[in-house]
């Protein structure tokens, strides 16, 4: 009797000693005197209810012990502390089976609605980059009326491209920033002119990938006609393949100013005068997907092409 009272003491006083000692998820032992004399090594936390739950510890009844109650707390303890110690796994996936090792940079080129704003959102949720649109930060930069954006609104309403001077410091100031170097970055239509290309050379900005998503003109103006976005919410519509769902969605819609047939086709002239000179720059890179399909489809197309593109940098 005294020395099972002896033990139980011992038991008391290596955990009031080191209360954790009980819940440590490692396979640490303490050695302690049995009734009989002989020392036995018991096994903390979980591993210490795992063997009460046999009713048999070197001959001692942890049950009777400590209690049923006290060893599941226990057992929970250990495994929530085991949980807690393990190592932090990869901060980002990309996609099903993909694992970041260094930051994903992309581009993608087109003309006026060839539907780079839909693939983007796609190569977003695929490879967790930024997102870099230069129109929508003009745009937003004329609705803040700053000078830059009062400069940029007289262009964007004649349907003439914005000079180069006004978007190349933006722009190269946010690829910079702390969330493009850590996460990778995808700009969306820049640069549209061989200028802004061999800014972004000189500045030592490389990509990756760089897609080029091909349209019929005819296709883009019926596209671009047709467009209207919501003030309310910013979702674009189509007054022909996606309409407005009723007829107070309808009613507010509003058509950009440079929208129309005729400064539609301005645009696409000058995209044309462009483009050729800025896929020179990365021929070796760049990869042509047919934007006249299902979206579904140039999905599939444009992740597959990254995915071959930037192999070194994702793993399997």
């Amino acid at each position: 009797m005294l020395r099972s009272l002896a033990f139980t003491a011992s038991v008391a006083l290596l955990f009031s000693l080191d209360p954790l000692l009980a819940f440590a998820p490692i396979r640490t032992t303490t050695s302690v005197a049995s009734p009989s004399g002989v020392s036995i090594r018991a096994q903390t936390g979980d591993q210490l209810f795992a063997a009460a739950q046999d009713d048999n510890f070197e001959g001692i009844d942890l049950v009777k012990l400590l209690g049923k109650k006290q060893l599941k707390r226990m057992a929970r303890k250990s495994q929530s502390h085991r949980r807690s110690d393990k190592p932090a796994g990869p901060k980002a996936s990309i996609g099903a089976g993909f694992v970041a090792k260094d930051p994903v940079k992309i581009i993608i080129a087109g003309a006026p609605a060839s539907g780079k704003g839909t693939q983007c959102e796609t190569i977003k949720e695929k490879f967790g980059v930024v997102h870099l649109s230069t129109g929508d930060m003009l745009r937003a930069a004329v609705a803040a009326q700053t000078p830059v954006g009062k400069q940029a609104k007289e262009y964007m309403d004649s349907g003439k491209l914005v000079p180069d001077d006004v978007i190349i410091g933006v722009v190269k100031n946010r690829l910079i920033e702390k969330d493009c170097q850590s996460q990778g970055w995808l700009l969306d239509g820049f640069p549209r002119t061989q200028a802004q290309a061999l800014a972004l050379e000189d500045a030592g900005v490389c990509a990756d990938c760089f897609i080029f998503l091909n349209v019929p003109d005819s296709v883009l103006v019926e596209r671009v006609v047709g467009r209207r976005t919501d003030p309310d919410t910013g979702k674009i519509y189509h007054m022909t393949f996606s309409p407005p769902e009723d007829e107070e969605i309808k009613a507010r819609l509003v058509q950009r100013s440079d929208d129309t047939e005729q400064k539609v086709k301005v645009r696409l002239e000058q995209f044309h005068d462009n483009v050729d000179a800025v896929k020179d720059k990365y021929t070796n890179i760049m990869v042509t997907v047919d934007g006249n399909q299902a979206p579904t489809q140039v999905s599939k197309e444009i992740l597959e092409a990254i995915e071959e593109k930037v192999g070194s940098k994702v793993g399997v």
